[in-house]
């Protein structure tokens, strides 16, 4: 039996920590049939392999738990929580409940920090919902130590084999909320520069197109290259000083553009939260996100880079 839990009527945000798949499914099934006894609306983000490894266990899918396929649903972290956002608003007023894995072993590094990056912003971003229970598996044969602390930084609540308790180490939201800069990796001295400002965007969409073509990605593809490039280097030159700097090079079959400028970045959200249809502005890294696979947005008091990574189509 699980231990009882902490009192929350707020988000509850639970790192589980468990060692390989039987203790997975054991500790995942006893959340969703606890759910199933108090009637809450679940939605569960996990590999398809897992999926089907609860379907099993459980025999009948409960007609309140959804299954989603975080392979899809999560590559880019950045769009997990505007999945969980309209999950939670779809169920307003009503006791909730989720599962969500976003980190795997076979996570590029980019995109584990990213993931990393994501689970502390799930605190930020439910901060104010009542009644929602997200419970986020790390599998401890795995991963690494490091990953595994890092889990416990950016989660209120563990849950072990037998227990759930408070986690001594994390940080709070308020430390959660504050500018991500984290460094990237420099890019590589090979890579194609432009500096660009007020006029010269025509330029910089002929140079992104050609290393996307070149990099192998399709038509469409590059297209998508393109409009997130050219959004990015726009809002540079409305925001961030008047213009900037794009970097572009090829990484493991990924193209990869950065974009450099003088601006400051100070919300923690950006490009995570759906543009109402009525709002004025809020929409460029939104766009970036569901074109690029990856998006990494870095702000420092010298200045701001958003790195798009962009993989050719599959098939």
């Amino acid at each position: 039996m699980l231990a009882e839990s902490p009192e929350t009527d707020g988000f509850r945000h639970e790192a589980f920590l468990y060692a390989g798949e039987r203790e997975f499914v054991a500790g995942a099934s006893r959340f969703l049939r606890e759910a199933v006894r108090t009637a809450e609306p679940t939605l569960v983000v996990v590999s398809s392999r897992k999926i089907d490894l609860l379907r099993k266990q459980l025999k009948v899918t409960p007609a309140k738990v959804v299954f989603a396929d975080m392979a899809y649903v999560g590559l880019n972290p950045a769009l997990i929580i505007p999945a969980w956002t309209d999950f939670v608003n779809a169920h307003e007023g009503q006791r909730l409940r989720g599962i969500g894995e976003p980190i795997w072993a076979e996570r590029t590094a980019a995109e584990l920090v990213e993931c990393q990056h994501h689970e502390s912003l799930l605190n930020v971003a439910f901060a104010g919902s009542s009644g929602f229970t997200l419970m986020c598996p790390y599998d401890t044969e795995a991963l690494g130590v490091d990953v595994v602390a890092e889990a416990r930084r950016s989660h209120p609540f563990i849950t072990g084999r037998a227990s759930l308790s408070t986690s001594e180490d994390y940080v709070g939201t308020e430390q959660l909320a504050g500018p991500f800069s984290k460094p990237l990796t420099a890019p590589p001295s090979s890579s194609v520069e432009l500096v660009f400002g007020v006029g010269s965007l025509g330029g910089l969409r002929l140079i992104v197109w050609r290393e996307a073509m070149c990099a192998g990605l399709d038509e469409t593809r590059a297209e998508d290259a393109v409009t997130a490039v050219n959004e990015v280097a726009s809002n540079s030159i409305r925001h961030g000083g008047g213009g900037g700097v794009l970097r572009i090079w090829q990484s493991a079959g990924t193209l990869i553009c950065d974009v450099t400028d003088d601006g400051h970045m100070d919300e923690p959200l950006v490009g995570r939260r759906r543009p109402r249809l009525d709002a004025s502005g809020g929409r460029g890294l939104w766009m970036v996100n569901q074109l690029c696979d990856l998006v990494q947005v870095r702000s420092f008091a010298t200045g701001t880079t958003v790195r798009m990574h962009l993989r050719p189509q599959e098939g």
